[in-house]
């Protein structure tokens, strides 16, 4: 009998050492543990690649390769406030782009 009073009152003990405080406590701590594991998983990683590319697309000299969001690339030969002029192709066509638009460039090897 001694055996069943120890199952009988361990939970109830258990019970009365958790406070309603202390377990909201616990709760708000691990939400913040997870939303802070959150933002250094996928908010902050993609923070640095908007800033590298928002960097790339401000160095932005005539003469560059540009690739852009729609897969068309060419060479820069203007650059207007926030508007750029590519050269594609053999038959040198002329575009108008965006700053925002371009994902990729490539600087040129100076000899």
């Amino acid at each position: 009998m001694p055996f069943m009073f120890l199952l009988t009152e361990a939970p109830a003990a258990a019970e009365e050492a958790l406070s309603p405080a202390s377990s909201i406590i616990g709760l708000i701590l691990y939400l913040a543990f997870f939303g802070g594991a959150i933002y250094f998983i996928a908010f902050r990683p993609q923070k640095k690649r908007e800033k590298k590319l928002q960097e790339m697309v401000n160095k932005l000299i005539v003469g560059d390769k540009v690739t852009t969001i729609g897969g068309i690339t060419g060479k820069v030969v203007n650059i207007k406030d926030d508007e750029i002029t590519i050269e594609t192709s053999i038959e040198k066509s002329k575009i108008q782009f965006k700053k925002w638009a371009v994902r990729d460039v490539d600087k040129p090897v100076e000899s």
